[in-house]
Order: structure tokens, then C-alpha cells, then sequence
């Protein structure tokens, strides 16, 4: 499953959430938003970064990351980046946090000297998604982040109860059909080789009504068009190339002519023989 994708998603969408998961969140947590910056001069971008909104009375910023591999040098890359933005931005914000979810424990890194000043401190917090508790005993944003944890055969199972919660229950901060659409976006990309009819069977939706189905649609429409142009091309070449051939001209030079690849030429002489 492509996790970066779906957390980029949720984050982009909901960037409270981050803050139903650390200790002493900020007043105006809602409204914060999520970015991928770039760090100027240092050729480097992150794309978990909570931005305070404007009219915050405290500018703290929080850097984000979703780790579910291992990775020995997350914590010197991570806090490195993120203390080099400060340094680039220093004047906008007066306090920092960083904020690392793993999946589970074990994928943390073993080297945890290196940074300890940090990661003995408020401001680095590790989550571990797998041990925030039972799925129905957690609030409706983290049960989304539960949901990509979840094996193949019980994850059909939790988006359902899931779904059934989220009609059932009233929330201000994270609109339903947006919801829909995330837990809708999990599966899809979770069952990737199953059909849509077979996805809207096990989660009990009509996938026309999400975004994911119809970002889809839109996708497939432009690969129809895609797909239609490279196909009076391919009509155009094969009768406009065996004219040009004899009139003496080579395959470069009919490229060139056509503004088109020689292999596109080559290839229609081959089909025309």
C-alpha cells in the first residue's frame, strides 16, 4: 500500500488529526495546514510540515513523519531537516515540535543516543499506531490511521464498522463524505486487484459518490484521450511514411520531418512491410 500517499491525503485534508495524537496540542490545532516545504539553498524538501495559521498567539511549527519501514538514519535526517528550516524561517515561528508515527516499535532506530537531548525532550513525541488501544475505543481520526495497519482480512471488516460510526456519529472537525473518501481511498489502494463492484461489495458504498472514483474517472477519461491520440498518430504515420520513403528521404530525416521518434518510424515501416 502506498501509506506516504494515503497519510499525505489524510493530513492534507484533516492536519487536526495530528494533534488528537501528541501530548499538549496547540490551541488553534484545527486550523493549522499541512505543507511539503522546501528548504532554500539546501536543495532539499519535507512534506510533513503543520504551518500555525496566521493570527496564532503561539507560532510553534510541527514536523511530521509516517515511518512504516526501518530506517536507521530517520532520526539524524529527520531532526537535522527540520532544525535547518528553522534556521531558514527562524523569524516566523518562536517554538518547535517534531512528531514521528510508526507503525510499531520495532521499526524505531537503534541509535538513540545520537539525538537523546531531543528525543528526552517535549518536543520530539514518538506515536506507535499499533498500540493507541482497541479501534473502537479510539476517536474517529485515529481509527483512520489504524485502518492502513490493518491485515487484508480484517480490513474490510474495520472500514465497515467504521463507516456505520462515522454515519452514525456527529463531528465537526472532520466532515463525513471526506472521511468516506479517505476510508474509500485505504481500500482502493489495499485491493488494488480487485474490481470497483467487488470494493463497493465489501465496504458497503457506491463508489461513484467518493472523490477516489471519480479522480479515477477523470484519470481514465484522460488516458482515453491518451490512448485515441496515440492511435491516429500511429494511423497517421503509417500512411504518410511509406509516401516520404520514396521520395528518397531516411528515417532520421522523416523524424525530423514529422516531429516525431525514430523508433515511432522505424516501427511503421516494420508494420507496413
Amino acid at each position: 500500500m502506498k501509506r506516504d500517499s494515503i497519510y499525505y491525503q489524510i493530513f492534507k485534508r484533516f492536519p487536526g488529526l495530528l494533534f488528537e495524537l501528541v501530548d499538549n496540542p496547540p490551541l488553534q490545532g484545527q486550523n493549522y495546514r499541512f505543507e511539503s516545504v522546501e528548504v532554500k539553498e539546501t536543495a532539499f524538501r519535507m512534506d510533513g510540515v503543520f504551518l500555525p495559521p496566521e493570527d496564532a498567539t503561539s507560532r510553534a511549527i510541527f514536523f511530521a513523519e509516517v515511518q512504516f519501514q526501518k530506517d536507521e538514519a530517520l532520526y539524524h535526517r529527520f531532526i537535522t531537516e527540520s532544525l535547518m528550516y528553522l534556521n531558514r524561517n527562524r523569524s516566523q515561528y518562536d517554538d518547535w515540535f517534531c512528531v514521528v508515527i510508526f507503525s510499531s516499535r520495532s521499526l524505531e532506530p537503534s541509535d538513540q543516543k545520537t539525538h537523546r537531548i531531543f528525543l528526552n525532550s517535549d518536543q520530539v513525541q514518538r506515536i506507535y499506531l499499533d498500540e493507541l488501544g482497541a479501534t473502537n475505543q479510539q476517536p474517529i481520526g485515529i481509527n483512520l490511521m489504524q485502518l492502513t495497519l490493518a491485515s487484508d482480512e480484517v480490513m474490510a471488516q474495520q472500514a465497515k464498522q467504521l463507516i456505520e460510526r462515522v454515519k452514525l456519529e456527529e463531528t465537526d472537525t472532520l466532515p463525513k463524505n471526506e472521511i468516506l473518501d479517505i476510508i474509500t481511498t485505504i481500500a482502493v489502494y489495499k485491493f488494488s486487484t480487485l474490481s470497483r463492484e467487488e470494493v463497493e461489495a465489501m465496504l458497503g458504498l457506491t463508489l461513484e459518490q467518493t472523490r477516489v472514483y471519480q479522480e479515477a474517472k477523470a484519470e481514465g477519461r484522460e488516458e482515453g484521450r491518451e490512448e485515441g491520440r496515440e492511435e491516429r498518430e500511429a494511423e497517421m504515420l503509417k500512411l504518410t511514411v511509406p509516401l516520404l520513403l520514396k521520395t528518397g528521404m531516411s528515417v532520421e530525416q522523416i523524424a525530423q520531418h514529422l516531429n516525431v521518434d525514430i523508433e515511432a518510424v522505424q516501427l511503421s515501416i516494420q508494420q507496413n512491410t
